[in-house]
């Protein structure tokens, strides 16, 4: 699940520092403690449209996980130390949401393995910007700041003042419908929750993370024997996948550009300005995200508009054919599935050239060692296959370019079908080593 704003983790009087909160109990505090202070909006986004319709008032609409260590740390300075995003969010109506139940996915479209995300709209539903990315499991501070936010929030305030004359140029903005309409809709979820939190009950148990969304859209496809989309399985590129390092800090500033990559063939210079991108307004590095997102798979022109020493520039952005593949899928939580579909329950990490060098392994092989090997259920079809932990793979069905662990879960889930067995083979104390593993759901 995902959340937004005032979020203080504390222990509960009485309670030793030897005894934590169980998660249940963080769950139930943090909803008495926001409702208490009265600010935020607690997973109601009814009550926050229409208390965006009668205020005249964007609204924030925030999702964060609890407890999610990391996003609390950002909360916290967030609320209690930033002299800046305080009086700005009183401009807005803001939602704190902490679930997915009865979300409605043709509005709230995210990269849904992020921890925290948030959208700033108007009370109809039109979508203004998007604020929170990431790129790594645990680190987040080269992905998002308080400054930048700061200037997301700004920027919101300053489409919102400029409503609705500018509407037509927003519609992008919005994405198209979805499989589904809600999370409980998808047939990996259907039967096993409702479209609320049960706090009468189990609430933890109740609850639909952001990550399980993610996880149902690829099994939709999985258990139909389709490929999963690229857009699907490569959701929401980073910037930096295409060479295009941003600055956290601003709404979408160029930090540096990678050589050879194809920002760098299309001309972004350190310092540009993104303006607007396939026509639309960027708020921050998440709006960039979106446009990517919404840029189909087979590549093609995405044209730029940057302000370049106070000057306005055209870039034209091209994208070749599988750009979106460029994209890690190890940091996400989604991996974990796609390793059952595809390895077996295999974790698998690439070698030094220095180990490469010693295996005899040439520069352009393939030579990825495999760190883990999943114990239970199906992501112990890879134990039963006979792979073992330091295994290195060097052959992937007949392949020897897949170079990446992304590479090996994309090459399963797009080219081969549930029920199916391909062949490996696997270097183990200097020999090569034949085995065959099942390709799952």
């Amino acid at each position: 699940m995902l959340r937004i704003g005032v979020i203080l983790l504390g222990l509960l009087p009485g309670v030793a520092l030897a005894q934590p909160l169980t998660r249940d109990q963080k769950v139930r505090n943090d909803r008495a403690k926001v409702e208490a202070q009265g600010f935020w909006i607690y997973n109601d986004l009814a009550k926050g449209f229409a208390a965006a319709n009668e205020t005249g008032k964007p609204m924030l609409v925030v999702f964060r996980c609890i407890p999610c260590h990391e996003c609390v740390k950002l909360d916290d300075e967030l609320v209690d130390q930033d002299p800046v995003i305080s009086p700005l969010l009183k401009k807005f109506v803001c939602v704190r949401v902490v679930s997915t139940n009865g979300l409605d996915l043709s509005l709230f479209q995210f990269d849904t393995d992020q921890s925290f995300a948030a959208f700033m709209l108007n009370a109809d539903g039109v979508v203004y910007g998007r604020f929170g990315t990431r790129s790594h499991r645990t680190e987040w501070l080269g992905d998002v700041s308080l400054p930048g936010l700061a200037k997301a929030l700004e920027g919101a305030l300053e489409l919102h003042a400029g409503y609705p004359k500018n509407k037509s140029m927003l519609a992008g903005k919005r994405g198209a419908a979805p499989e589904f309409a809600r999370p409980e809709q998808y047939p990996a979820l259907k039967g096993k929750y409702s479209s609320k939190l049960d706090y009468a009950g189990n609430v933890v148990k109740s609850c639909i993370h952001c990550h399980q969304i993610g996880d149902a859209q690829r099994e939709y496809y999985r258990t139909r024997k389709q490929p999963i989309p690229e857009a699907v399985l490569f959701p929401y590129p980073h910037p930096k996948s295409i060479g295009l390092i941003l600055d956290p800090k601003e709404r979408a500033t160029v930090l540096r550009v990678e050589p050879e990559s194809p920002a760098a063939r299309a001309g972004f210079q350190r310092g540009d300005v993104l303006a607007r991108l396939a026509g639309q307004s960027l708020l921050s590095i998440a709006d960039v995200q979106w446009v990517l997102h919404n840029t189909p798979a087979q590549g093609g022109a995405v044209q730029a508009e940057v302000r370049r020493n106070g000057q306005p520039q055209q870039v034209t952005l091209t994208l070749p054919a599988g750009w979106r593949q460029a994209g890690d899928l190890g940091w996400r939580s989604t991996s974990w599935g796609l390793r059952r579909m595809a390895t077996g329950g295999l974790m698998l990490e690439e070698l030094s050239v220095a180990e490469r060098t010693k295996a005899g392994i040439p520069e352009d092989g393939m030579a990825l060692r495999v760190k883990h090997v999943g114990q239970y259920g199906p992501h112990a079809a890879a134990k039963q296959a006979g792979f073992r932990v330091g295994d290195v793979l060097v052959e992937f069905d007949g392949r020897t370019d897949l170079k990446r662990e992304t590479d090996v879960l994309a090459h399963g889930v797009t080219n081969r079908k549930t029920g199916e067995r391909l062949a490996a083979t696997v270097l183990r104390a200097g020999k090569r080593v034949s085995l065959m593993l099942p390709m799952q759901e």
